[in-house]
């Protein structure tokens, strides 16, 4: 459905001054609306007018604002003494504490102040937008319009529909959301809407992974950036949100799913949360950030002794570029046909270098018969990924990893050694992502395109769910899947019945 989004020269209202709500102020005032701030504190509203002053200087400053523009867009937001300020407003957005019984006594109370065609908005992360609006004698006029933060550089906007929303409202509010600049994706009201739901596998793997000692948290953080391709690696991630931020929106998802084992939280992180290590903030979380603190460094092995050639067995597939980045750096490349239908590998000195499926080294060893196996993570791109994660098999000797690794170093990459964890840390943290995209999409949560459109200006995932599936292909992130529900035994690896369509017999998301 289409709509026209709401005309410039309709008042916005924005009820909560805090970081959301004023960014969300500063972001219709952008736009050339002119915005009601309200909040129970006039304290709260004089330092919301006063952060957005301060970020529009500094946008001056960039040269992205002329200051006449800044002056006019501060012009705009002007503070509102009491709710019925806002009985002019073509639009209210509540950006109040996340309380639905707050929540809803306020909707209940603006409902009789403003005009029939008024629209309002939600910015909640994580409330029922249905129970939200059920407080309302027409609860057909409040959808989610879910900002994330600092709403003026972010550029997702999550349009929630409850039961009962009115899809002319939710069409209205896209198209808003589109004329001040931002992306839009529809989700139906569910735990975590899209992305702080589809968002859970990344934490969650990096804690088990931990929990395991696979890695410690600056070698998987470090995979995670060079090899995933993510901004931030999840430990680290954490700590700039805050651990009682992570901890709470994670413990919301798992009760409003009744318990889901997908959506587990994490004891060590709310150990860490007990004993006050919250992040940046409070200068300790996963790391110190406290005055003349060292940052830890990634493990790196270095190796000794590399060849100068080398066996490939078949095809590595998508991971053929680490072949052509050895072949550029003078190594010997011998290849040999391998069996059709079967992965293949590379024969480094003793060493046998497979791209890993879900299964642990150790264990795949056997089924492969060759005890010195060594398993290398998944990559956004191996033509240019300075770093590999490697885990080897029990029966590998540390003197067959080394050689593998001074070849590879050689060839450019920094081979970070894991424990032999299931799936590495990125393999199996994409695979939990393209699992829970799946799931949205077959439970009728979103759309395939909202999910990568969600993921990528969302939370700024290099590549969609969606997009590593058609990439990697939906086949193998079946069968990693299987290979880590067989490992752990746990229903927290249950595959997607949408993968279970598509992905066994090798068609993807797309068709």
């Amino acid at each position: 459905m289409t709509a026209a989004a709401l005309s410039a020269q309709r008042d916005v209202g924005v009820v909560g001054a805090g970081a959301m709500g004023a960014g969300i102020a500063q972001v219709a005032a952008r736009a050339g609306h002119r915005v009601r701030l309200y909040d129970i504190s006039a304290e709260a509203v004089a330092r919301a007018c006063s952060g957005i002053d301060a970020d529009l200087r500094f946008l001056v400053g960039k040269g992205t604002l002329t200051a006449s523009q800044a002056e006019a867009v501060l012009a705009r937001v002007q503070p509102a003494a009491a709710l019925n300020d806002l009985a002019q407003c073509g639009l209210v957005i509540e950006a109040a504490v996340e309380d639905l019984a707050i929540k809803r006594k306020l909707f209940a109370e603006l409902e009789g102040i403003v005009a029939a065609d008024c629209a309002l908005a939600t910015n909640t992360s994580s409330l029922s937008i249905t129970a939200i609006a059920a407080a309302l004698a027409n609860p057909a006029r409040l959808a989610g319009m879910h900002f994330f933060n600092p709403a003026p550089r972010m550029k997702l906007v999550e349009i929630v529909s409850g039961v009962q929303t009115d899809q002319t409202v939710t069409a209205q509010l896209a198209a808003t959301a589109r004329a001040w600049g931002k992306v839009t994706v529809h989700a139906r009201s569910t735990p975590g809407f899209i992305v702080n739901r589809l968002a859970r596998p990344f934490y969650g793997e990096a804690w088990r992974v931990l929990q395991e000692s696979g890695g410690d948290p600056a070698s998987l953080d470090a995979v995670m950036r060079d090899c995933g391709g993510f901004p931030m690696g999840p430990f680290e991630l954490m700590d700039l949100i805050g651990h009682d931020v992570n901890l709470a929106v994670t413990q919301s998802v798992f009760e409003a799913t009744f318990f889901d084992r997908r959506y587990t939280p994490s004891l060590p992180q709310q150990e860490l949360v007990r004993a006050g290590r919250l992040g940046r903030k409070r200068g300790r979380g996963i790391y110190d950030y406290r005055e003349a603190a060292a940052r830890p460094a990634p493990r790196v092995e270095a190796g000794a002794e590399p060849v100068g050639r080398v066996v490939l067995v078949g095809s590595l597939g998508q991971a053929t570029p680490i072949v052509t980045r050895l072949e550029a750096a003078g190594v010997d490349v011998v290849r040999v046909q391998g069996k059709t239908g079967l992965p293949g590998w590379l024969e480094v000195g003793s060493a046998r270098l497979m791209l890993s499926d879900g299964r642990p080294a150790t264990r795949r060893a056997v089924a492969e018969d060759h005890q010195h196996l060594v398993l290398f993570d998944l990559a956004l791109d191996y033509a240019s990924t300075p770093r590999l994660a490697l885990a080897r098999a029990d029966q590998c000797g540390q003197a067959a990893l080394r050689t593998l690794c001074a070849t590879l170093t050689g060839a450019g990459f920094a081979c970070t050694p894991l424990d032999d964890v299931a799936g590495l840390i990125v393999l199996r943290t994409v695979t939990m992502l393209v699992n829970e995209a799946a799931d949205a999409v077959a439970t009728g949560i979103c759309s395939v395109d909202a999910v990568d459109q969600a993921m990528r200006h969302g939370v700024n995932y290099p590549r969609g769910p969606m997009a590593w599936a058609e990439a990697v292909g939906l086949d193998f992130f079946a069968r990693t899947l299987a290979n880590l529900r067989d490992h752990y035994g746990e229903e927290r690896y249950r595959t997607s019945v949408l993968i279970q369509r598509r992905g066994w017999t090798g068609r993807g998301f797309s068709e």
